[in-house]
This record gives C-alpha cells, structure tokens and sequence, in this order.
C-alpha cells in the first residue's frame, strides 16, 4: 500500500498564496446549480428555530456546487448574550477537523521523501517500538505487530480516545496515564501516549483516538518544525485562511462563537476552551479554529483535486491515495465509534462506499467536529458543505439534518 510518489521538488514549486483579502464564498445562483430554492428554505427555517428555541445561539451553513455557493447564512448571534451575528468571519472551534488539516500537512512531507506512510511509527519516534496491548483481564501483553505511520492516519493504530468511554479499566488507565494533560507538547504529549495500553493490535481495528495527535509529533519530527508553523507554512498560508490557527489572538476575541450549554460540572465541561489562552499542546487531533470563509479554502482545495486558485497544495494523485480506503469489514466491526454502514474510512477522512446506505454519493470524503461542525466534499455531484455551530448535544442530529436539507434540495445531478 506504499504511495508512489517518491522524493522531488515540493507540490508548490514556488511560494504562492491565494489573496486573502478575496473572498472564498462566490455566490451562484441556486436553481442553475440544481438546486430547489424552497427546499433550501426547510433548512432556513430549522436552523432559524433552534436559534429561536434557545437550542443553539448560532450557527453557519454553506452549500456549494461546481466551485459555486449557492446558499450562505449565518443564524442566530455568536453566543448567548451576544449581539454580534454569525458571519462568515465569525471563528468556531472546528475540534476534530483540526485532523484533516494535519493529514494533509503530512501528505505534503510524503510528496518530498520526508515521510513514509508505510514506515513503523518508531522511525520518527523511537519510544513507539515497544507497545503494549491491553487484554481484558486487564494485564497486557508486547504487541506483535508495528503501528506504521498510516495506521495513525486512519485510526487504525490500537490507540483511544478514552473520554468517549470514561468508565471502562482501559479508559481509566488512560486518565490516570495523564491523557487530559495539555501542559505537554505535541512531542511530549506523544511520548507519554507511547507508555499506554493499546486497545488493539495496530492495523485490526478502527478506534478513533488520539492517532491524529501523534501524527502530529511525527509531522514535527519528519518536518523538522512545530506543528504550527508547518500548517501555516504547508497548507493554511498558501490558502490565506489567516483566520485558522491552534490560537488565537485576543485582538479577534469579539468574533470567537461560544455555546448555550458551557459544561456546568457535566460532560461537556472544559470543551470549550479559550481561543485565545494557550496552552503548550498543539493538538492536532482537535486544537484549530477557524471560520467558515477559511475552512471553505481548504474544502475547495480538496475539491480542486489539491488545488485552489492556481496554488496546488497536493498533487491529484496524493490526494487519491488519501481516498483510498484504510478498513475492511472485519476493522470496521472490530472497532468503535466508526461513521457508519456504507462508510470506510481513508488518510485523515471518511469515505462513502455504498451511497444506497448514505446520502452523499460514492467517494463523498469528510469529517466533523465535537461540537458539530462539519464539511464533506462529494465528488460524484461536484457538491462541497461547510457547516459551523457549538453544540456538542446536537452534533449527531446536525449530521442527520445536513445531509436531508441538502439531498432532498439537490433535484438536479
């Protein structure tokens, strides 16, 4: 499963940036797009009422199809007790589709010979050769087999994410490990990963996890930088999305969203962290916010086939292999968690398999948040989404609703 691309020049020859200043969102009209105008209102007027419902304080929904926008809307205000309305400007945190950005950043590193998806793990960082596996009399034994770099792309690496299953011996090992801490950095933190009970063998089951943040130690290490730096350098700066970054400046704190519900001591408390208080952890399984203008950049560069207004982030070919899919029926099976039947999962998105079992069509690629945002790429009907919110209760029940609003509204292929 090697990817030929072997070393050479990077994809972008020269420094190039999309301008900034320009705005991602052109605006097409929705019927010459094949879409039907009063079925785009049935998500209008949904997302109007749980704004007047008190169920959100805002959010943002963009639908676009052949590099065309045809509905933009911001509902509601930024946050409870706010007066500012929801733009296009106004930054969410985007938690899990920090993710996709990452496994992109370290794709471009696989274009220069810099890394190697089919390399063990331990090759970047060495602590990674000797792992353990959990067993369920709660000893563990060595692990047979290595986690190779693409394992941690497609979560297939034996690692967890332990909060989505507090309870469990492996998830309280996990706790007690130290997997809450953010007072480590992206190095550090993956060190401390290492000294912790894997769920699985790496490449037998998909579990999503803390993979992402590993990659993004080996990003570090393969890349010679932090993490931060080389997103900005690889994939943010040359797509002016200047509003996406792991933290931001207090001078942009009037546009920060902000949920209704905070945690109150419940499980939601401490999600929603301070943009613009940093901590030593660039997370890049979750730590990016950004706006729906910014993130609308990178969604067109993924629908652009790894280009976008003339400046080529990934080679077509790189981004193909990202679409490949990682699992098989018995991953899928074996895991938690996984998006859903009909579904396979690739280098850093979910893939459409079956679209008689999902609304987008086959080859759709995407992924989402925590807190429900959420963008897909479905390349069968040439048709792009972002959506933004803060609302970890409704995130699931966005997902469902996005994909009605949206297909029900398409009546033209």
């Amino acid at each position: 499963m090697a990817l030929a691309l072997g070393a050479g020049a990077p994809a972008t020859a020269a420094p190039k940036q999309v301008d900034p200043k320009v705005s991602s969102i052109v605006p097409g009209d929705p019927a010459a797009l094949g879409f039907d105008q009063a079925k785009l209102k049935v998500a209008e007027d949904g997302l109007k009422a749980d704004v007047a419902s008190g169920k959100i304080a805002g959010a943002y929904l963009l639908i676009g199809r052949h590099g065309k926008v045809a509905f933009q809307e911001g509902f509601g205000v930024q946050g409870p007790g706010q007066t500012a309305p929801v733009t296009d400007k106004t930054i969410f945190r985007v938690f899990s589709m920090t993710k996709p950005i990452v496994s992109v950043t370290a794709m471009t590193l696989v274009e220069e010979g810099k890394l190697d998806l089919d390399a063990p793990v331990s090759k970047y960082l060495p602590e990674y050769a000797n792992l353990v596996v959990w067993q369920p009399d709660g000893t563990t034994k060595p692990a047979t087999r290595p986690m190779l770099v693409r394992n941690l792309m497609s979560h297939t690496s034996g690692l967890i994410y332990g909060f989505i299953q507090p309870n469990t011996p492996i998830a309280q090992a996990w706790a007690k490990g130290g997997e809450n801490r953010n007072d480590l950095t992206a190095r550090e933190y993956a060190r401390m990963l290492a000294k912790l009970p894997l769920r699985t063998e790496p490449g037998t089951a998909w579990f999503y996890s803390h993979s992402t943040d590993v990659l993004g130690a080996v990003v570090e290490v393969a890349g010679g930088k932090p993490l931060d730096v080389l997103i900005r350098e690889r994939v943010t700066g040359p797509l002016g999305m200047t509003d996406t970054a792991f933290w931001q400046p207090e001078s942009k704190r009037a546009r920060f969203a902000e949920p209704v519900n905070t945690g109150g001591g419940g499980p939601l408390e401490g999600l929603y962290y301070d943009y613009a208080k940093p901590t030593p952890l660039l997370s890049g399984g979750g730590g990016i916010s950004s706006t729906a203008e910014d993130y609308l950049r990178f969604v067109l560069m993924l629908e652009g086939n790894g280009q976008y207004k003339g400046v080529r982030i990934l080679k077509p070919e790189t981004l193909a292999r990202m679409r490949q899919d990682e699992t098989t029926p018995q991953i899928r099976q074996a895991g938690l968690f996984f998006p859903g039947p009909g579904m396979g999962f690739g280098l850093g998105f979910s893939l459409v398999n079956d679209d008689t079992q999902q609304r987008p069509g086959n080859g759709t690629f995407s992924w989402w948040g925590i807190a429900g945002t959420e963008f897909w790429v479905d390349p069968k009907n040439d048709l792009f989404m972002v959506f933004m919110v803060q609302s970890r209760e409704l995130a699931s029940q966005y997902q469902r609703k996005n994909r009605a609003w949206i297909y029900d509204a398409l009546v033209k292929p």
